[in-house]
């Protein structure tokens, strides 16, 4: 089944990437190839994008500075983008959003200030009031890296509601309770420290009793597994294999919709990290590190049919496509498709 796909890029020349995309970019994806590629919307460094759960509206952020912004687009029965609003992300180098399954909501971080929105949205889709702001504070072990606050991702908990901030700078995923009407409430109690590692992604199993975090600093996933109101490290692991050597740094995790299979994209080793998932026993084990046919592989997704695999690398332009059997754990690389610097991949 043909499906239609948004992919976030670079657009500028920054310190980590030569970006050169024009926009958010629109696709089809046929089950073998990206397809019908063209610009939706001209933004500037839409690294991320997200899409409402009826798929009539998109957002994507604007990761500039020194103030970035979110950008919000009305998605017509064709794909068309048309922009609807935009605003401030509430501090530089806006790094993620993600539409609340309410679809009355959006979450958004920011890579350079740590801190967290919350916005209303309209009817329309648009944009509204900022119901809440979080500015995070500190720093952690790593003076380079985590010199201050840098969140990375935000997800909702499938089980409580709460919004979970990835932040890699102070090396902590936190839970936030969530009001109805868009506040947030922190959760110290139900904090998880992970340091160094510097976390990067988080993925919710099926299973809702456990979640997997892609660490970037070190090279490593930890299996995190739900005890009463908040979540216990039960693992730490590489995602390298035995034989692998020089920089890497971890970017995306997923997980299989049967919840048997973890993937991670490896930047450096240019591989994915297959893992088989041990619910019982709340661990991963490595199974396959397979060449990703591109080079720095930023978001992995999984197609909703669950037989495919697509990894959008960013340094070789191009996005990969494999054959992907859950039960088998393999990987099957079927070719790439021309993209300019894709960053993130979002099936609508």
């Amino acid at each position: 089944m043909t499906r239609d796909l948004l992919i976030g890029t670079y657009t500028e020349r920054l310190p980590h990437v030569d970006g050169h995309a024009d926009g958010v970019v629109s696709a089809r994806f046929d089950g073998t190839a990206v397809t019908d590629v063209a610009v939706a919307a001209r933004v500037e460094n839409p690294s991320w994008v997200s899409v409402s759960p009826d798929g009539s509206a998109a957002y994507a952020v604007s990761e500039t500075e020194p103030d970035g912004r979110l950008v919000a687009f009305a998605r017509g029965a064709d794909g068309a983008l048309t922009e609807r609003n935009s605003v401030s992300s509430g501090g530089p180098s806006p790094a993620h959003l993600v539409v609340h399954p309410s679809g009355r909501l959006l979450i958004a971080g920011t890579y350079g200030g740590g801190t967290v929105s919350v916005f209303a949205l309209e009817a329309d889709g648009s944009l509204g009031e900022r119901t809440a702001f979080v500015q995070h504070e500190g720093r952690g072990p790593d003076p380079e890296r985590q010199e201050a606050p840098h969140v990375h991702q935000l997800s909702v908990d499938p089980v409580t509601g709460d919004v979970v901030v990835v932040d890699l700078g102070l090396g902590e995923v936190r839970w936030y309770a969530l009001s109805a009407d868009g506040a947030l409430t922190l959760r110290p109690e139900a904090t998880v420290v992970v340091g160094s590692a510097g976390p990067r992604h988080l993925a919710f199993h099926p299973d809702g009793r456990h979640a997997v975090l892609a660490n970037e600093l070190d090279s490593s996933v930890d299996v995190l597994r739900r005890d009463g109101d908040r979540f216990v490290r039960t693992q730490s692991t590489t995602t390298r294999a035995d034989d692998a050597d020089g920089d890497n740094a971890p970017a995306a995790v997923c997980i299989s919709a049967s919840g048997d299979t973890v993937l991670v994209s490896n930047r450096g080793d240019d591989t994915v990290a297959v893992f088989a998932f041990d619910a019982r026993a709340s661990r991963v084990s490595l199974v396959a590190s397979v060449p990703v046919g591109g080079r720095t592989p930023r978001d992995l997704v999984i197609s909703p049919d669950g037989d495919r695999v697509l990894a959008a690398c960013q340094d070789s332009d191009e996005v990969t496509v494999f054959a992907f059997d859950d039960a088998a754990r393999t990987l099957r690389l079927l070719g790439a498709s021309p993209i300019p610097t894709p960053v993130c991949l979002r099936f609508v």
